[in-house]
C-alpha cells in the first residue's frame, strides 16, 4: 500500500464497502459521543467521516487532537446505518472505522477557524492565507479557476488559436496606468517594465505571421483596489486575431462566453447572441459604459424640459429622469430609502414626482412643475398612470454615475431586476479621444485603435467627433473586457498620435518596435483580453475579486503573508546603482 494514501477522501463509495483503504488529510471536525469519536476527514477532493471506537489503539490520541492536524488513517469502510446517511456529502452513505492512524503534521491554536467558516477580518485572512484557502468556499473558489482556465484553453484552442507567452520585462508603455519598473542592474539608470498587457507583442505577433493568438496572460499595474479589481497584478485572456474585423472577435468571443457561462453555470440563462449598444445610447440609457443589463429601468434626458424652468434646482443644469412604472401602492419609506441611497452615493438629494391613478402629479416638486413641464414630461418619460419619476441633476458625468447605480436599485425594490442570469452586452464605438480639463486631446481608450474611416476621420473630423473601431464586453455591470481592430497603418499612428500631442520622434521612440515593424508588411488585425478574475468572480457569485484569487494583495497593494513590498539592503541598493531619498517630513 501507498506509505500515505490508497484512496483519497473524497473518492470513496458504497462500491468501496469492505475494502481497506489508506487515507491522509487534515481533521477537519470531531464528534465525541461518548465512547465513539467520529471525525471528518478533509484532503483537496472532498471530505470523509471516520469513526473511532474506545477499544481501539487511536482513539485516545484522536481525542486530544487540534483541528487541521494532518493525519494518515488506516481502516475499513463500512456502510452507514440509514438514519446515518449524510446526503450533503458524496461520501455520506459510507464511513470508515479506523485501526491506525499517524500524525504527519501537527497544527498549532489557530488564529482563526476553518470549519466553521466564522466571520473574520480580511487582515488576519490574508495573513493567514494559507489557512483561508483551506475554508471550504475560497478553497473552490479557486479550483472552479482552475477549471475556467483548463476549459478556456480547450476552446481557444479547438478555435484554431495558438496558445504562445510574451514577455514580461519590456519596456514602459503610456498604455493609461503606472507601471510596475524593474531596475537594470547590467544598464545602470535604465529600467524594464512589467508589461501592463501584451498589447505591442501580441501585434507584432501578428506582423509575424501567427494568425490567431492567444495567452492567459499575466498582466502588471500600479492601479488602486477596487472590489473588481485586484491592485498589481491579474489576468487575462489576451487574444489577437489576423485578418479581421470587429464582427470576427464578436464571433469567436460570444461562442466562448456562452459555452463557458453555461459549462458553470449550469440552470442560469446566458443571453445570446449578446446585444450591441453603442457608447452614446449607452450613456444615455443607463448612465454608464457598463451596464447592468439584469435591471429592466432606463434612464432618460430631460435637461431641455427644464433648461428655462423655474424651477432653479434644475435650471440650467443636466436633469437625468428614471421613470419606475408600477408605484402606486409604494409607501413613502420607499421614496425615502431610494433618496438615502443616492445621498450615499454622492447626491445632494432625489428629487420625485408620480403619476397618481387620476392622471395628476403628485409629489414634493409637482408644485413647481408648470402644465407644459408636466406634460413633456409624461411624454418623455412615457410614464403612466402610477409611474414614480425620480431626478438626477447637476454635472452630466455626475448625475450619470449616480443615476445609474439608482437605476439598478429601484429595479431590485421593484420586483424589476432579473436574478440568475448573465446578461451580456457589447458596447461599441467609442470616442476615440477625450478633452481633459485643461482643453488638451487625448485618448479616450487604447492609443493603438483603428479610427473609424481612418485618415480622413482624423484629417477632416473634429477630434471628439471621431469614433473608434473600440468595443468592450459587459456581463451584468460588470465590464469584463476591452478590445479594438488595430491602427496597423504608420501613417495612420502618427497622426492618430499628433492629435493627442505627440510628435513623430516620441511615437518613434515609445513605439519603435512596433511602428518599424508596421513598415514591412502589417496585416489588418483585431483583438480583446477579457479578464479571467472577473469571469470567476462572476461565476463564483462573489462580490470581491480577491475571492478568486489565491494570493491576492490586500487594499493597500501589500502582501501581508510574504510581507511586501519590502526595503532591501545597501549592497542590494548599490548593485542596482539605485539610492533612496527619504522624504522630507
Amino acid at each position: 500500500m501507498h506509505r500515505y494514501r490508497s484512496h483519497t477522501c473524497g473518492e470513496l463509495r458504497v462500491t468501496d464497502v469492505g475494502s481497506d483503504v489508506r487515507l491522509s488529510g487534515w481533521l477537519h471536525n470531531r464528534r465525541d459521543l461518548g465512547g465513539v469519536l467520529f471525525l471528518d476527514l478533509r484532503d483537496n477532493s472532498g471530505i470523509v467521516q471516520l469513526i473511532v471506537r474506545s477499544d481501539s489503539p487511536a482513539y485516545e490520541e484522536l481525542g486530544s487532537l487540534s483541528k487541521e492536524t494532518v493525519l494518515r488513517a488506516d481502516g475499513q469502510v463500512l456502510r452507514r446505518d440509514p438514519g446515518n446517511v449524510n446526503p450533503e456529502l458524496p461520501t455520506g452513505e459510507i464511513e470508515v472505522q479506523v485501526a491506525e492512524i499517524e500524525v504527519l503534521g501537527a497544527a498549532d491554536p489557530l488564529p482563526f477557524s476553518v470549519f466553521p467558516e466564522d466571520k473574520v477580518n480580511e487582515e488576519t485572512r490574508l495573513t493567514y492565507r494559507f489557512l483561508d484557502l483551506r475554508r471550504s468556499r475560497l478553497h473552490r473558489n479557486i479550483l472552479l479557476r482552475s477549471a475556467v482556465i483548463r476549459s478556456i484553453r480547450e476552446k481557444m484552442t479547438a478555435q484554431g488559436f495558438v496558445d504562445m507567452q510574451t514577455p514580461i520585462l519590456s519596456a514602459p508603455s503610456p498604455e493609461g496606468a503606472r507601471d510596475f519598473l524593474v531596475p537594470s542592474r547590467l544598464h545602470p539608470g535604465k529600467f524594464y517594465a512589467l508589461p501592463q498587457a501584451p498589447q505591442q507583442f501580441k501585434q507584432l505577433l501578428m506582423v509575424s505571421g501567427f494568425d490567431r493568438y492567444f495567452q492567459i496572460a499575466p498582466c502588471f499595474r500600479d492601479e488602486d483596489s477596487r472590489a473588481d479589481r485586484s491592485p498589481g497584478e491579474f489576468y487575462q485572456l489576451d487574444v489577437e486575431m489576423s485578418f479581421a474585423e470587429q464582427e470576427d472577435v464578436f464571433q469567436v468571443i460570444e461562442a466562448v462566453m456562452t459555452e463557458l457561462f453555461r459549462e458553470f453555470a449550469p440552470g442560469k440563462e446566458v443571453t445570446s447572441p449578446f446585444p450591441r449598444i453603442t457608447y452614446r445610447d449607452a450613456m444615455a440609457r443607463y448612465g454608464t459604459d457598463k451596464p447592468d443589463l439584469r435591471a429592466a429601468l432606463e434612464l432618460v434626458d430631460v435637461s431641455d424640459i427644464f433648461r428655462d424652468s423655474e424651477f432653479r434646482a434644475f435650471a440650467g443644469k443636466h436633469v437625468t429622469a428614471l421613470p419606475v412604472p408600477d408605484c402606486s401602492g409604494q409607501p413613502r419609506s420607499f421614496f425615502d430609502q431610494l433618496q438615502a441611497f443616492a445621498v450615499d452615493r454622492g447626491a445632494q438629494g432625489l428629487a420625485w414626482v408620480r403619476l397618481d391613478d387620476s392622471g395628476k402629479l403628485t409629489g414634493p416638486i409637482a408644485k413647481f412643475l408648470t402644465d407644459d413641464d408636466v406634460r413633456q414630461l409624461v411624454a418623455e418619460a412615457k410614464a403612466e398612470p402610477g409611474t414614480a419619476i425620480f431626478f438626477g441633476a447637476g454635472g452630466e458625468s455626475e448625475v450619470a454615475k449616480i443615476m445609474s447605480d439608482v437605476r439598478v436599485e429601484a429595479a431590485k425594490r421593484v420586483g424589476r431586476f432579473e436574478e440568475d442570469v448573465f446578461r451580456f452586452c457589447w458596447i461599441v464605438d467609442f470616442p476615440m479621444y477625450e478633452q481633459a480639463d485643461d482643453g488638451t486631446i487625448d485618448f479616450s481608450h487604447n492609443p493603438f485603435s483603428m479610427p473609424q474611416n481612418g485618415l480622413e476621420a482624423l484629417r477632416t473630423q473634429n477630434p471628439l467627433d471621431i469614433l473608434a473601431w473600440q468595443y468592450d464586453i459587459v456581463c451584468n455591470g460588470t465590464e469584463l473586457s476591452s478590445g479594438a481592430v488595430r491602427n496597423h497603418s504608420p501613417e495612420i499612428m502618427y497622426e492618430a498620435f499628433r492629435i493627442a500631442g505627440y510628435s513623430k520622434e516620441e511615437v518613434d521612440e515609445q513605439f519603435g518596435g512596433m511602428i518599424r515593424a508596421f513598415h514591412y508588411g502589417a496585416p489588418p488585425h483585431a483583438g480583446i483580453a477579457p479578464g479571467v478574475d472577473r469571469i470567476v468572480m462572476l461565476l463564483a457569485g462573489e462580490p470581491n475579486i480577491r475571492e478568486t484569487i489565491a494570493f491576492p494583495l490586500n487594499q493597500n497593494a501589500q502582501d501581508l503573508l510574504m510581507g511586501a513590498p519590502n526595503v532591501v539592503d545597501d549592497a542590494r541598493l548599490k548593485e542596482l546603482n539605485l539610492g533612496i531619498r527619504k522624504q522630507q517630513r
